[in-house]
């Protein structure tokens, strides 16, 4: 089974030729590939699959979606990968 997850974008850039652009996933931020949907801009809600954003939604699609998940009780993995990145972030501060 394939899982697109929603996300907001906060920021575009241009890397090695392809636009790469700075997702929010709830609390998490991640960077996605935006080649796949060259009109994507900021602001933006996108579905991302294993990096790559695949198509755009509305805010709404974007909400029922992760209510959907948190039915499921996939946030909750979610909720894990922030502690962890959270974790790995202060123990690079700690450094």
């Amino acid at each position: 089974m394939c899982l697109g997850i929603p996300g907001e974008i906060l920021a575009i850039r241009v890397e090695n030729e392809l636009s790469v652009g700075l997702v929010k996933f709830g609390g998490i931020k991640r960077d996605v590939c935006l080649a796949c949907i060259p009109d994507a801009a900021v602001g933006d809600f996108v579905l991302v699959h294993v990096g790559f954003a695949i198509a755009k939604v509305d805010r709404e699609e974007a909400e029922r979606a992760y209510r959907t998940l948190d039915e499921l009780g996939f946030l909750a993995e979610l909720d894990d990968a922030v502690a962890e990145s959270e974790r790995e972030l202060a123990a690079e501060d700690a450094s």
